[in-house]
């Protein structure tokens, strides 16, 4: 269970705070920033280090984005002022400095490359940006936010699972800009909102600087959930659709819920759709384990469609975004063919 939010901010956050303090001066960050240069001149090997590596800077990471976040809590009046414009511009401007150090790890430490076919700063519209987002591999959340906060400098509103909340830096900073986590239905307390009045909520909050980033499938693809996704089409009546389902191979069918609910909040919203690839097999630890180092390429495309696009009827809606996932299925399967 996920615990309440005055221990997050009371225990856990200075317990990380903490934890990277004591590890810059011991000998293990020293053998660790040996491991990691060792990592970058010697290719294809030292797996453990790589990964002792990664874990240390997180924390050492997560540790420096709390303090600055608790100095911009500092000069908002200790959070008297944190409704004031200057405050979220700050946290925007953090989040893409930190963002950047991260990938500038990743790239050096896991040997990543991301290539990018998106649309450039000056064709976004001057409008509320409602993003649609494959969901597969590790940290792709990370990096369409990444990506976002490059394009105008985009203020990136994402609905999680509250689970997300156990890293302190993620659950303050997208707590203090226009994102909310969620708990499943399963455990939901009797009264508290789901995902689907979440997601409306903020999108009737939209600003031109911001962008809505969804993940429709839900999750990373899988056997189990894939055939799941499908069997509840049929059962609903969608027989079409659960066919459309099965043809795609790469992906798995979108959940129209959150997707509808942005839209009616936000109807003169644009949508970008994401599609990428290169992490997609990399589901389990185990996975992540045996492809150490990484030494991949990932590769992100998107459709732009602006306001008025997309239909307002439900059912058109639904098969809109189907059509969607299709183009992205045809071009997942593309990459692969190419590769």
């Amino acid at each position: 269970m996920l615990p309440p939010r005055w221990a997050r901010r009371v225990v856990l956050a200075p317990l990380v705070v903490a934890l990277a303090v004591l590890m810059v001066p011991t000998t293990l960050m020293f053998a660790i920033v040996v491991g990691g240069v060792l990592t970058w001149v010697v290719p294809g090997g030292l797996r453990a280090l790589r990964l002792l590596w990664m874990a240390a800077f997180y924390v050492v990471w997560d540790a420096t984005a709390l303090l600055a976040m608790f100095g911009l809590w500092l000069a908002a009046g200790c959070g008297l002022f944190t409704d004031r414009p200057w405050y979220r511009r700050a946290h925007v401007r953090l989040a893409r400095g930190m963002l950047a150090l991260f990938f500038w790890q990743v790239r050096w430490t896991l040997r990543l490359r991301i290539q990018l076919d998106l649309p450039s700063p000056g064709t976004l519209p001057d409008a509320p940006v409602v993003v649609l987002s494959r969901h597969a591999g590790p940290g792709d959340s990370f990096i369409i936010v990444d990506r976002l906060l490059g394009l105008s400098g985009r203020a990136p509103a994402i609905v999680l699972k509250d689970t997300m909340q156990w890293d302190p830096a993620i659950d303050v900073l997208l707590n203090r800009l226009p994102s909310a986590f969620v708990t499943p239905a399963s455990r939901r307390p009797t009264g508290r909102p789901g995902a689907r009045e979440t997601v409306h909520r903020i999108a009737a909050g939209l600003t031109v600087d911001d962008a809505l980033v969804l993940f429709p499938e839900g999750g990373n693809i899988t056997p189990r959930r894939r055939a799941e996704r499908i069997e509840a089409l049929r059962r609903a009546g969608h027989e079409t659709l659960a066919r459309q389902a099965e043809d795609m191979t790469e992906v798995m069918a979108p959940h129209v819920g959150g997707f509808d609910a942005a839209m009616e909040g936000s109807p003169d919203a644009a949508v970008l759709v994401v599609a990428h690839t290169g992490l997609e097999r990399l589901v389990t630890v185990r996975d992540v384990w045996r492809e150490l180092p990484m030494d991949k390429t990932i590769t992100m495309r998107a459709w732009l469609h602006p306001a008025g696009a997309v239909p307002t009827a439900q059912d058109a809606r639904e098969t809109w975004l189907f059509d969607q996932w299709r183009t992205i299925d045809d071009w997942v399967v593309r990459q692969s063919l190419s590769a």
